[in-house]
């Protein structure tokens, strides 16, 4: 990090105020159709749609990595999911200490009636908004933050 800090010009102020406002507006509004459309929470959504595209189990830590969230964080997620019957716990054969999240029947049920839903919300507040165009550079922007980011530490 630099002594100095690097205060951001007015252009680059306008950019990131923008990208928050809307990222705060558009994961708050779909994070709210979530939860009246399939009474299951953003972080129940987010759990169960990574385990189903990774053929319905992966291991904990690489699901907590996939999401961004603390361990602890996760364990208490997969605890709740658990109690409800949408996921359960396994213990990994090759690792005494890693464990698996698996997504159940319950849980494919679940993600599969909210999935719907949940799409056409996306397609109306985001893909609807922008053109062919600006879908392939935001691509582009969002790819090429996410690579710097992982170049990055933490």
């Amino acid at each position: 990090m630099n002594a100095t800090p690097r205060w951001l010009t007015p252009e680059e102020q306008a950019a990131w105020d923008g990208f928050i406002r809307m990222q705060e507006k558009l994961i708050g509004r779909l994070s709210r159709y979530v939860q009246a459309d399939s009474s299951m929470s953003p972080a129940d959504f987010i759990v169960l749609v990574k385990l189903t595209e990774a053929g319905g189990r992966m291991r904990f830590m690489d699901l907590t990595k996939l999401v961004e969230w603390e361990k602890s964080r996760m364990s208490h997620q997969v605890g709740r999911m658990a109690k409800r019957g949408l996921v359960t716990k396994e213990e990994c054969p090759d690792d005494g200490r890693g464990s698996f999240v698996v997504a159940t029947p319950a849980g494919y049920r679940a993600i599969e009636g909210a999935a719907p839903l949940h799409v056409e919300h996306v397609r109306r507040l985001f893909i609807d908004a922008l053109t062919k165009d600006e879908l392939d550079t935001l691509t582009r922007i969002s790819s090429r933050v996410v690579a710097h980011l992982e170049t990055q530490p933490d």
